[in-house]
């Protein structure tokens, strides 16, 4: 793990990271900031155990009361699912007001809050600027798989955020000091761009269940099917990563083999041949890029 200099301050100080929500995103993120020599004051979730065990993971605090993670806090990260943050946005606008009658003191005024939704953009946080507040939503573009494990990886992702400009940059900074390369996006984008994410990670792993399947159709069993199918798979990511998508294209398709892809289509059942066709014209399209002299009608015609 590299650890760098803290360069995200306010008026001097370093800034305080607090967490509301305590899965496999919040562990993971808490522990890459505080890895970074990043200030993570501590976690709150409405499951004690899981704030308990990602604050002794981050060898930050356990929250009891949200309010006061948020008053300890400067930057905020809502680390819950997709469904909750609008409803937890909402119960932190209640609880400044009950603040204030409280205290008569802001709580919210001047936090930067941030989701890290692929899909969500950060107009989520309605009536922000009421609060005097900055919004963002920020993604790695990674699938985070194990709340103990996964931050070992963060430092290879790419990351997105977008939301309000004012304090943009500050946090595009802060990713950047730790090595990841940052890219800041429209939130009119957010929705194709957690799309494009999908298909490389969700939707690869459909296609080879699907791979698994028909070899199991062929007599292999489940174990036997996944372990056929791994140094393929390994050797295609491999070269995809290494030399790109046009450089790594191979097989029937990019050879124009017209009678090897009727051949396919002649034993698939109706919902593998959809899927088949349905990826095949997306390959041609790489294929015509890669050998840009090569004639693709015929192939063409097989796959309408």
């Amino acid at each position: 793990m590299r650890l760098t200099i803290p360069i995200l301050k306010e008026g001097g100080m370093l800034m305080k990271f607090g967490f509301i929500g305590a899965g496999k995103v919040g562990f993971s993120l808490g522990k890459y900031l505080a890895d970074n020599n990043q200030n993570v004051v501590g976690y709150y979730s409405i499951i004690n155990e899981e704030a308990i065990e990602a604050a002794k993971f981050t060898g930050s605090k356990y929250y009891e009361n949200m309010e006061q993670l948020v008053e300890d806090s400067e930057v905020l990260f809502l680390t819950v699912p997709d469904g909750q943050i609008e409803n937890l946005w909402n119960q932190l606008k209640s609880s400044h007001k009950n603040w204030m009658a409280k205290y008569n003191k802001p709580l919210l005024n001047n936090k930067i809050v941030c989701h890290c939704s692929g899909a969500l953009s950060s107009d989520i946080f309605s009536s922000i600027a009421e609060y005097e507040s900055f919004g963002y939503s920020i993604h790695p573009l990674f699938a985070v798989s194990n709340r103990y494990e996964s931050y070992k990886e963060l430092s290879d992702s790419y990351f997105t955020i977008e939301g309000n400009i004012e304090k943009i940059n500050k946090m595009k900074e802060l990713f950047e000091s730790f090595g990841n390369t940052v890219c800041i996006i429209s939130k009119d984008d957010k929705i194709k761009y957690h799309g494009a994410a999908a298909i490389a990670s969700n939707l690869v792993v459909g296609l080879i269940g699907l791979s698994e399947e028909l070899l199991k159709q062929c007599g292999f069993d489940e174990k036997s099917a996944h372990n056929a199918l791994a140094p393929i798979i390994k050797g295609n990511v491999k070269h995809i990563v290494e030399e790109g998508v046009v450089e790594a294209l191979t097989g029937p398709i990019e050879r124009c083999d017209v009678s090897t892809v009727r051949k396919h289509m002649s034993v698939f059942d109706k919902k593998a041949n959809e899927i088949y066709k349905a990826v095949s014209k997306e390959v041609l399209e790489i294929a015509k890029i890669k050998n840009k002299d090569r004639d693709y009608s015929k192939m063409e015609e097989v796959l309408q």
